[in-house]
């Protein structure tokens, strides 16, 4: 058998060729290389409730969901999902027709994107941006255009602005994809915002896809409004949930989509082809999860705004410009008050792969999260989803390497 040497066009599909191994990846390896603090990638370093875990471990035992669950998801977790979005949001699905649950948000992510786009179409992605949009909108031949969120240093926060959101919309634009709490900067997008994206949306007949997975981490006078509680978004809106950042069990991958009866059954046509089914006996857990009393969601809220806090005060202590999030588990900072030597003249990306050596922490540039990379090259993410005890370390060691 003759050995293939020199293919007569590379093996990866050409549409991904830009996507290279996940930032994520790299930088966790560097965390295990080095034996440093890994505050990169988004998960916690602590299981969520007990009465969840053993929800799970019952449903094993009882032998719900070691088998291929429905296609649409377990009942159980369907009528969950509704009950929730009902109870917390006024918002009505039915769990038959209009909810599906999917291989975690990014599975969802994917469904929605694959099954909504075709060739030529355009979306409108807020940037920095989560990767897998861009590798979605790639794989189903759509064409991505970033309307960036810019640093607002006296509110400490980044900022939509919405005349460059309009002008970004085209006769290709298909959808607006919509990120609120946002990852990686913490913004959480007010009612004012999403009332006029929603007015957008309307008056140029725009599906929308909105990625709520941080609807329970939001901070300070911070509210979550789903886009598709506000007027004329109820038919047009794809929701996005998940259970890994609401209850710390990232590894089980339970996500859903809640929309309109047409929506969600295109949605469905392109999940079926992907994973098809997957985490059965999760499932169960995480419908008895979305049940808990508001007690867990206020205790859940208050100690992430505790870890928020010692970091943020952690890295201002160190010299970085921090830019206070009003949602998620990421703390946004600029380097380049460290001074150009240890900032890497402001290259994010360079300091971050240094970071472990300098200071034992490791952290991810928003780069990465940008078409745009020189808009977000000085800023650096850091996820406070941590033991607190391991939070007071990591910004000792980075007040040690940087305070002046």
């Amino acid at each position: 058998m003759t050995a293939m040497t020199s293919p007569a066009r590379p093996f990866l599909n050409r549409r991904l060729a830009e996507f290279g191994t996940t930032i994520f990846a790299e930088m966790s390896a560097l965390a295990t290389t080095t034996g440093s603090i890994n505050l990169g990638q988004g998960f916690p370093d602590a299981d969520g409730p007990e009465e969840v875990r053993e929800a799970a471990v019952r449903a094993l035992r009882d032998g719900r969901g070691n088998q291929y669950p429905p296609g649409p998801g377990v009942p159980e977790l369907r009528t969950a999902i509704a009950d929730h979005q009902l109870r917390r949001y006024g918002l009505s699905f039915d769990p038959d027709t209009e909810v599906l649950v999917t291989a975690g948000a990014t599975e969802a992510i994917a469904a929605t994107l694959l099954a909504l786009l075709e060739p030529g179409d355009e979306v409108i992605a807020l940037e920095p941006y989560y990767d897998s949009y861009a590798a979605c909108i790639a794989m189903a031949g759509a064409t991505r255009v970033p309307v960036t969120l810019r640093p607002d240093a006296e509110q400490e926060r980044f900022r939509l602005d919405l005349d460059e959101l309009r002008d970004a919309v085209t006769d290709r634009t298909r959808l607006l994809l919509i990120n609120t709490p946002h990852n990686p900067t913490g913004t959480v997008l007010t009612r004012e915002e999403l009332t006029a994206i929603a007015e957008l949306a309307v008056e140029r007949d725009l599906l929308v896809v909105t990625d709520e997975v941080y609807e329970h981490l939001v901070f300070d006078e911070a509210a979550h409004v789903p886009p598709a509680t506000l007027p004329g978004m109820r038919e047009r809106t794809v929701t996005i949930g998940s259970a890994g950042k609401t209850f710390s069990f990232t590894g089980w991958k339970v996500g859903w989509v809640t929309g309109s009866p047409g929506l969600v059954s295109a949605v469905r046509s392109a999940k079926q082809f992907l994973t098809y089914v997957a985490s059965g006996p999760f499932q169960h857990a995480v419908a008895e999860a979305l049940a808990l009393p508001d007690s867990y969601f206020d205790a859940l809220r208050a100690d992430m705004l505790a870890k928020r806090d010692v970091l943020a005060a952690g890295l201002t202590a160190a010299g970085f410009e921090v830019f206070r999030p009003a949602g998620t588990y990421f703390v946004t900072a600029d380097i380049r008050p460290l001074g150009p030597e240890l900032s890497r003249n402001g290259d994010g990306l360079a300091f971050c792969r240094a970071l472990p050596e300098l200071a034992g922490v490791v952290a991810i540039p928003n780069a990465v999260f940008y078409d745009h990379r020189e808009a977000g090259a000085p800023f650096v993410r850091f996820a406070f989803c941590k033991r607190t005890e391991v939070l007071t370390e990591a910004a000792e060691r980075l007040r040690k390497a940087f305070a002046h």
